[in-house]
């Protein structure tokens, strides 16, 4: 078996892997990138497409977040890669949820989140498919972006390939690392840095770092539906008052543990499953709507209909999509860290692995990226 030689191997195809492939060889470094896969199939293409700093905790992890959007920006403006600098909704209809959102755009931009509260004619003239009745206001923000996570991380590496060079093996699983050795069934590379984003799949290459990590995985339930008709455009991105209690970076506000008791009492089958719910358009004009999250190691292969239909419930309290019905279903799987936002380590000198984004992927891969060359110098 002959060896080749990279300046870096990135193992996995997916955002992250992508990601810290294009960090490196925008830096003039030689870059292969491994995929198991034919093409990605994980939770990189299983999502809203979303970039939601919004959601990420005041202090280094925005600061990421927001790193990751410019160079999110660069990356797609030069691959000429559909994508909307859409911003986001958080929209309102009780009053503690009004309150919540409220409290946030009160704190929030001292902290270096781009956001405000709005009233209801402001929330409808923005995204004219939110459901008037009972409106409160929302809680508008200017920094999140959409993606049509499929058509990008399909595209992305072909970029790579085409404007830097990058080496694409997709369809050849990585089955041993012995740095600076990085053997495939049929192919041997040496490489200078080896990095590994192989995602949920977090025992295959060091299965003993990972055993006490204490990582998980989580399911989450999806669907999206067939293109609106005509030009209907869904605007921002849109979230009920569930995501107030889902995200860390809400957490500042006082006004929140009240609002959790209630959805408890009154609808414990959201703290069950996990749901809260959400509202992303792609370029063709789909809806993608969701979701759910399963938390433990087991991942149970058929889905709940109870989940979607309490999606889907929800979601008709405040929007109305002209074709709502779901055309597509599936479900993602994702690792998770009960406490950290992601995990890095060193399983040997030259081989960095970063893994468990814990659904924020697509958020923060490209500024995770960027860090993790910055911290190996």
């Amino acid at each position: 078996m002959a060896t080749h030689e990279a300046d870096v191997a990135v193992v996995g195809g997916g955002i992250a892997g992508i990601a810290h492939a294009y960090i490196a060889a925008r830096a003039g470094k030689s870059v292969v990138l491994f995929e198991r896969n034919e093409k990605a199939a994980g939770a990189s293409i299983r999502n809203f497409g979303l970039l939601w700093p919004i959601g990420q905790p005041h202090g280094p992890m925005l600061a990421m977040a927001l790193r990751s959007r410019e160079i999110w920006r660069e990356a797609l403006t030069a691959s000429r890669i559909p994508f909307f600098d859409t911003g986001s909704l958080h929209v309102t209809y009780r009053d503690d949820e009004e309150a919540v959102a409220r409290e946030f755009a009160d704190k929030a931009p001292d902290l270096g989140y781009r956001c405000s509260w709005i009233g209801p004619e402001d929330t409808l003239r923005r995204a004219p498919g939110v459901v008037p009745a009972g409106l409160r206001g929302a809680l508008w923000s200017d920094a999140e972006m959409t993606v049509d996570p499929r058509r990008t991380v399909a595209r992305l590496p072909e970029w790579l390939a085409a404007e830097f060079g990058v080496l694409l093996r997709y369809g050849h699983p990585v089955r041993s690392i012995a740095f600076p050795v990085v053997r495939t069934v049929t192919e041997s590379w040496e490489a200078g840095r080896v990095v590994v984003c192989s995602g949920d799949d977090f025992e295959t290459l060091y299965p003993e770092h990972h055993r006490d990590s204490a990582i998980c995985r989580c399911k989450l339930q999806m669907m999206r539906t067939a293109p609106q008709p005509g030009n209907w455009r869904l605007g921002p991105a849109l979230a009920g008052g569930l995501t107030l209690r889902f995200y860390p970076s809400f957490r500042i506000c006082q006004s929140l543990e009240a609002y959790r008791r209630r959805i408890g009492v009154e609808n414990p089958l959201y703290d069950r499953w996990g749901i809260h719910v959400m509202a992303s358009q792609t370029p063709d004009s789909e809806v993608t709507i969701g979701d759910s999250h399963e938390y433990g190691n087991h991942i149970d292969v058929f889905n709940r209909d109870e989940i979607d239909a309490a999606i889907l419930g929800y979601l008709r309290g405040f929007l109305t999509l002209p074709n709502p019905r779901p055309a597509e279903r599936w479900y993602g799987v994702y690792a998770k860290h009960p406490e950290k936002p992601f995990v890095r380590f060193e399983p040997e000198a030259g081989v960095t692995v970063v893994t468990a984004l814990g659904g924020a992927g697509m958020t923060l891969s490209f500024g995770l990226a960027e860090d993790t060359w910055l911290a190996s110098r």
